[in-house]
């Protein structure tokens, strides 16, 4: 029951973590801002033991080219994301992953 709880408590992080910034107008020079304001407010959420958060540079960058404005809006595919949850001492690592142009989140480990 502990590992489903952990597992439950990552897939908690990851919804609020999107949920939240999604729609987050992100340009190349608040993305590193950006990225510090993600981590810092999911880590606050219980057994999140580290959130790493990276704004995919070359991918914004293309998309700003594309664009007329100076921003655009943070979806998933501008980042890679790892959360780290320690539960029971149960930790379970998750990262996001892309799959058909929608950001998923993958098991990578749960280790005990």
């Amino acid at each position: 029951m502990d590992v489903e709880q952990a597992c439950f408590e990552a897939g908690i992080k990851f919804g609020s973590l999107y949920h939240q910034f999604a729609g987050t107008p992100l340009s190349l020079e608040s993305a590193d801002s950006l990225e510090r304001a993600i981590e810092e407010s999911i880590e606050n959420q219980p057994h999140c033991r580290s959130v790493t958060v990276e704004v995919q540079r070359d991918v914004l960058a293309a998309a700003l080219e594309e664009s007329t404005a100076s921003y655009t809006e943070l979806t998933g595919r501008f980042l890679e994301v790892e959360v780290v949850i320690e539960y029971e001492g149960i930790e379970v690592v998750t990262r996001m992953e892309m799959e058909d142009g929608y950001p998923l989140m993958v098991l990578e480990s749960v280790r005990q």
